[in-house]
């Protein structure tokens, strides 16, 4: 070996076993998994084949995939192939739904599955359905989701998308590896006022974004009565078992895509978060239970209200907080800073610098109310205005029937989704980060690269008509 050929090799061995010690540092939850398959695909603007009727399973189908599954069941090149639940009852129901929403030339050989737990198993091995919908409890979301992408199908996941860093980057590996979809399906994106902010961040009229505020503020300790069946009867015990942001992913998820996480410009950094003390579910029992109740048995962990902030590659900011418990009315925050002006939430108000015209004469006056007309006419998001009327009755105010109707029109097209599987888990990790920052007094917590440095070359979401 030359003398030149040897210090090239002592260097790169030197920097290679530099590598491998700092590698041995990083946690475990940030790591790829070693074992992803040569022939995976990144799936950040990934199109699948056209799919010209959309055969649809449902899994779970109480008050959310019931929902969906209506919804879907009234669209044209459609059809509802099987429903499954642990509950006979609610699948039969659901049955009666398809019928009241579509005409008797489709969705006329419904299977049904109840019962036995592993049920849903059967149905994706007996129907080999294109699309999967699942609405379960929290748990079950990934190993339902992995399977039904190995089974064929593309996974469309309630929120969360999981419950674990692990079990995110198994989602990942598995759609990358099948090339199916995986997205999870957060409704808020397509309310009016997310998607008009969206419009508006897009034009520009905020400046350079600096700052966002998401939140899921929402008193929910009635669903407390619901002990043998329904979102209660398994949700208290992540409230009593978990202290961190458990349930971000409805006030992130339009920020992130105002400031395109994930998307080319931008991505996730850091996380720091501080939960206040547990008192409120534990009152909460003691008042409206009787002392051996099962929810009077519970040791209470989960902070009342968490509040989460999270630094990005740019070095902007989000606060992210979380409250499920006390008593004040629902807010989601939803606000954007930008050098030229805000954007904010619940109320829905905008103030731009130098006024708007015929509005408000500066910043230091908000836009809102009545005044907010001219701006809707002005800025309404073009998927808003093409799917309003076509959404309305569904859940949630038509946000939910506009977001069903897009995944639809998506796979019949042939093109790349609003949200990537990516997106669905950079924005669910919130949780699991936010439980190790909070155990260890707050200190950061890096987000793990669920695009393996990829998101530097995917597109921000287009303002599609």
């Amino acid at each position: 070996m030359s003398k030149l050929d040897r210090r090239k090799f002592l260097k790169k061995s030197s920097l290679t076993t530099a590598a491998m010690a700092t590698w041995s540092l990083v946690p475990e939850y940030l790591r790829a998994n070693s074992s992803r398959p040569s022939n995976s695909q990144y799936m950040g603007d990934f199109a699948a084949p056209k799919i010209e009727n959309v055969r649809a399973a449902f899994i779970g189908v109480g008050a959310r995939g019931g929902d969906h599954l209506k919804f879907l069941a009234s669209l044209p090149r459609t059809e509802v192939v099987g429903i499954c639940d642990v509950y006979e009852d609610l699948v039969k129901e659901k049955v009666t739904w398809v019928r009241e929403v579509s005409d008797e030339s489709r969705h006329t050989n419904i299977a049904l599955y109840f019962g036995d737990e592993n049920q849903w198993m059967k149905m994706l091995k007996e129907l080999r359905p294109d699309v999967v919908f699942i609405a379960t409890n929290w748990s079950n979301h990934a190993p339902m989701a992995i399977e039904a992408i190995n089974q064929g199908a593309h996974a469309f996941v309630e929120v969360p998308i999981a419950t674990t860093v692990q079990e995110m980057w198994h989602i990942v590996d598995a759609s990358e590896r099948t090339q199916k979809h995986c997205m999870m399906l957060e409704n808020v994106n397509y309310s009016r006022d997310e998607l008009m902010f969206l419009n508006m961040c897009r034009q520009g009229l905020i400046g350079d974004i600096l700052h966002g505020e998401a939140a899921y503020i929402h008193e929910l300790r009635w669903q407390m009565e619901e002990q043998k069946r329904g979102t209660g009867s398994w949700r208290t015990y992540h409230y009593a078992n978990r202290n961190g942001n458990l349930y971000p992913t409805h006030g992130l998820g339009p920020v992130a895509q105002y400031m395109s996480l994930g998307r080319g410009e931008d991505t996730f950094g850091s996380l720091v978060s501080f939960s206040s003390p547990a008192m409120g579910r534990k009152h909460y029992a003691e008042n409206n239970y009787p002392q051996e109740h099962q929810w009077n048995q519970l040791e209470y962990k989960g902070g009342d209200l968490n509040t989460s902030i999270i630094k990005t590659n740019l070095g902007r900011t989000i606060l992210v907080q979380w409250d499920e418990t006390s008593p004040r009315p629902y807010s989601r925050l939803n606000l954007i800073q930008g050098t030229k002006g805000a954007l904010a939430g619940f109320p829905t108000r905008v103030a731009l610098e130098g006024g708007i015209e015929g509005i408000t004469e500066n910043h230091h006056s908000w836009a809102q109310g009545e005044q907010l007309e001219k701006l809707y006419a002005k800025y309404d998001h073009p998927l808003y205005k093409r799917l309003n009327e076509t959404a309305k009755g569904s859940g949630h105010g038509g946000m939910d029937g506009i977001m069903v109707y897009r995944i639809v029109e998506c796979l019949q097209k042939g093109l790349p989704l609003d949200q990537n599987v990516y997106e669905g888990c950079f924005w669910s990790a919130v949780a699991p980060l936010s439980e190790r920052s909070v155990a260890t007094g707050g200190q950061p917590q890096p987000f793990p690269d669920f695009t393996r440095g990829n998101w530097k070359n995917t597109r921000p979401l287009a303002i599609i008509d």
